[in-house]
C-alpha cells in the first residue's frame, strides 16, 4: 500500500481544515502513478503550513451542508514555486469559504514536477476526472467543475485550462473516461508564462529543468495556448506583485479575449504576492465580492449576498 500522508503531514493537514459536514481524503493514484518524479525524502512542513517533497497526490474533499449545497465545485491548486504548496491560506481556508457559499472546496496536493514536466498536469486532469466520477455521491453538478490557482497553482491551473482533453472512452481505468477539462478557471496571481523576462525562474526551472527548449517554453506559456474552447476565467492580482510580473495575467487575458472567450481581469494597486485568503490586505471583502458576482453569474451559487 502506498504511502501518501505521513502521520505528522495527516495531523497538520486535518488540524487546518475547520469543521465542514463532509471530508475526506483521496489518493489520486491509490495503485501507484505511471511516472514517479524522483522525490525519495519524506514529505515536510516548511514554514509552518508549507509542504515540499511532495511525491503522491492527494485531494481533500470539503462539501458544504446539504441544505448550503448549489451543486457546484472548486478544484483548489495552492502555490509555491512548484517547490512547496501552500496548502492553508491558498488551499484550506479559502476551501472553507467556498463551503460557505454552498461551493465544494477541493484541495489538490498534487506531485512536485522535480523537472518532471508533465506530473502536476497528471494530477490537475485526474483531479477533475475524480470529481466527475463522484459527481453523484458528493452531489455535484458535473458541468459546475471549476479549477482555481494561486501563483504556481495558478499556472497549473491555466496549464489544465489550455491543456485539457475529453479523456478516453476506451480506457479500462473508468475515471480516465471522464472530460478533464474545467467548467472554469480562477487564478490568483498566476504565473502563466515560460517566457524570460516574464515567468517566475523558479518555477520555470522546477518545471522544465535550467535549459528548457524552445518547444518546452511555448508549450507551457499558457498565454500561447488558448484555444477557442478554453474556459471561461477570472485573474485577481495585484499592481505591486514584485515576484510574478503581473504582465503574466495581462497576456492572458489579452488571450483570452482574442479567442472571445469570457473574462474578468481585476488588479489591485497593492498587496504584493502571495496574499490568497489573507485579512490584512485593503482589497479583500472586494475580490470576494466580485468572485461571488462571477460565481452568480455562472450559476456556482444561488445568490450573490454571501459572505
Amino acid at each position: 500500500m502506498q504511502r501518501y500522508f505521513s502521520g505528522l503531514i495527516g495531523l497538520l493537514l486535518f488540524s487546518l481544515v475547520s469543521l465542514a459536514q463532509t471530508k475526506q481524503v483521496l489518493p489520486l493514484w491509490p495503485d501507484g502513478a505511471k511516472e514517479s518524479n524522483g522525490i525519495t525524502e519524506p514529505e515536510e512542513i516548511v514554514n509552518v503550513d508549507r509542504i515540499t517533497n511532495i511525491s503522491e497526490a492527494a485531494i481533500t474533499v470539503q462539501l458544504p451542508e446539504a441544505d448550503k449545497a448549489t451543486g457546484a465545485a472548486v478544484i483548489i491548486c495552492p502555490g509555491g514555486g512548484y517547490a512547496r504548496e501552500a496548502i492553508s491560506h491558498e488551499g484550506f481556508q479559502f476551501a472553507d469559504w467556498l463551503n460557505q457559499q454552498g461551493i465544494a472546496g477541493i484541495v489538490l496536493k498534487y506531485r512536485l514536477p522535480n523537472g518532471h514536466k508533465d506530473i502536476p498536469l497528471a494530477d490537475a486532469k485526474r483531479a477533475v476526472q475524480l470529481v466527475r466520477a463522484h459527481a453523484k455521491e458528493w452531489n455535484i453538478d458535473t458541468g459546475k467543475v471549476a479549477i482555481a490557482g494561486f501563483s504556481a497553482g495558478g499556472h497549473l491551473a491555466s496549464t489544465l485550462g489550455t491543456h485539457f482533453d475529453s479523456g478516453n472512452p476506451k480506457s479500462a481505468d473508468a475515471i480516465e473516461r471522464y472530460s478533464n477539462r474545467p467548467n472554469m478557471m480562477l487564478l490568483f496571481y498566476p504565473v502563466i508564462s515560460m517566457k524570460n523576462n516574464l515567468c517566475h525562474q523558479g518555477s520555470r526551472e522546477r518545471l522544465l529543468g535550467i535549459s528548457p527548449t524552445e518547444e518546452q517554453i511555448n508549450l507551457f506559456s499558457n498565454e500561447l495556448q488558448v484555444k477557442d474552447n478554453t474556459p471561461p476565467t477570472i485573474l485577481f492580482l495585484s499592481n505591486d506583485d514584485k515576484t510574478v510580473p503581473p504582465l503574466n495575467s495581462v497576456f492572458f487575458y489579452e488571450a483570452l479575449k482574442t479567442k472571445n472567450i469570457p473574462a474578468s481581469l481585476n488588479i489591485f494597486p497593492t498587496g504584493g504576492h502571495g496574499w490568497g485568503m489573507r485579512t490584512n490586505i485593503t482589497f479583500y471583502n472586494e475580490w470576494r465580492t466580485l468572485l461571488l458576482q462571477w460565481f452568480s453569474q455562472y450559476g456556482y451559487i444561488k445568490n450573490n449576498e454571501r459572505q
